[in-house]
């Protein structure tokens, strides 16, 4: 793999803290990603199901974990399933795990070839009573293709309809809202890639430029310093092109006078930073959108001393709308009088401000886990205030990942440039 070497007591902690959680006599199935058909003969690159890396570490296609803690045969408790390699595989499509390699990875000690599945299955099975499925329940998420483990739950239900079947997602969700050290590191990692591709988008920047050029020097750093590329589709948005919340074609030419928005972040093993940031592409903010600017970053400075124990998205969220209110009154955008006045339901400063400030990464840039759950130590949440006023053509949005402590809360991106003159002065270097 790209990354380097991860420590198994990640992998081997998380299936023993998922284990203590399940029924007596249960039996926890997971498979692998899709890979994901592209057009012709090809497939997109191939990205591992995230709850499936958490529990093994194993970062191939066509693998199987079965985790099934009371079964009498201690060897079937943790079972893992593989690719079994030949020569046309090796020649054709590259190496896959042997035997010894995927118990090195992942600290299961029972690995077995795929074809071996079915039999064990039965063995397995027929020691259980429940029976522990996973699906992806990301509740704003509707694809129109099953995902596999959605596809071969449906198939086990059908061909063992008289046990129990319950969720692993629950479980899973909870778990992964608190992040492990090892976990913390890799994110740290992702995050220091992160900001070495936005130094390089200061230096690099100037009028004329096309969005996807600016891509193309993040694209460079990411690579070259391990990362597996980005955590999610890349936003570098200029001009009008900033007041899309989620503009990714990146095609069109950054101009003398407009700002440039930019949300990113490198994923390093398979976890993500999640950073936006916003510059001006001659290198000098307007005196409009310097107002604008700071008006966002003071949101940005209040709402981070919220980031400690107890407190919770929606808490922050909704301070989040009070705050950013204020800073559009002050902006000019409407008065006091308006709000007065406004739609409740509908009020004035949705115009500019319609997205939430807070959400859980990891694994996942959004991380699974309720938007309801106090923080608690060990989570990571971003915060990112924004505001977007398309008459003026000026977008903005600042956003760095925080880590929720037993104290104050700890910037992780604390060392990226965030202040209008830190970002002027280095583009301004050369």
């Amino acid at each position: 793999m790209r990354y380097l070497t991860i420590n198994n007591e990640l992998f081997i902690e998380n299936r023993k803290k998922f284990s203590k959680q399940l029924k007596e006599k249960s039996v926890a199935i997971f498979y692998s990603a899709d890979q994901c058909p592209r057009n012709g003969d090809q497939y997109h690159t191939f990205r591992q199901q995230s709850d499936f890396f958490y529990l093994s570490g194993i970062d191939q296609e066509k693998s199987i974990l079965i985790i099934a803690p009371d079964h009498p045969d201690q060897s079937l408790r943790e079972c893992l399933f593989l690719i079994k390699t030949n020569e046309k595989i090796a020649k054709w499509e590259g190496h896959k795990y042997t035997k010894q390699e995927a118990e090195s990875t992942s600290g299961i000690k029972s690995i077995f070839w795929l074809d071996e599945f079915d039999f064990y299955l039965n063995d397995i099975l027929s020691e259980s009573s429940n029976v522990y499925l996973n699906r992806n329940e990301y509740p704003k998420f509707f694809p129109e293709a099953e995902e596999k483990n959605h596809r071969e739950g449906d198939r086990l239900k059908l061909k063992f309809p008289l046990h129990n079947y319950y969720r692993s997602a629950p479980i899973l969700a909870t778990m992964r809202g608190v992040k492990s050290d090892i976990e913390k590191k890799l994110i740290e990692k992702a995050c220091d890639i992160t900001e070495k591709g936005f130094r390089q988008v200061l230096k690099t920047t100037k009028p004329a430029m096309f969005e996807f050029e600016v891509q193309a020097e993040v694209d460079y750093i990411f690579t070259k310093n391990r990362a597996n590329g980005h955590g999610y589709a890349p936003i570098i948005a200029s001009g009008k092109n900033a007041c899309v919340l989620h503009y990714i074609e990146n095609n069109d030419e950054c101009k003398d006078g407009d700002l440039l928005l930019m949300d990113f972040g490198a994923e390093y093993a398979n976890y993500t930073a999640d950073m936006s940031r916003t510059i001006p592409v001659n290198g000098k903010f307007t005196e409009r959108q310097k107002q604008c600017y700071n008006a966002v970053l003071d949101v940005f400075k209040e709402l981070k001393k919220l980031y400690v124990k107890g407190n919770s998205s929606t808490l922050i969220n909704q301070k989040a709308n009070e705050l950013m209110e204020t800073e559009m009154v002050k902006l000019g955008l409407f008065t006091k009088k308006d709000i007065e006045m406004q739609d409740k339901d509908n009020p004035l400063y949705k115009k500019y401000f319609m997205h939430g400030v807070c959400h859980p990464i990891g694994l996942d840039v959004h991380d699974i886990g309720s938007k309801h759950r106090i923080f608690e130590p060990g989570m990571i949440l971003t915060l990112e205030p924004g505001i977007y006023i398309e008459e003026e053509n000026i977008g903005i949005r600042i956003e760095n990942d925080i880590l929720i402590t037993d104290g104050a809360p700890v910037d992780l991106m604390k060392n990226i440039p965030i202040e209008v003159d830190e970002i002027e002065n280095m583009m301004n270097q050369c």
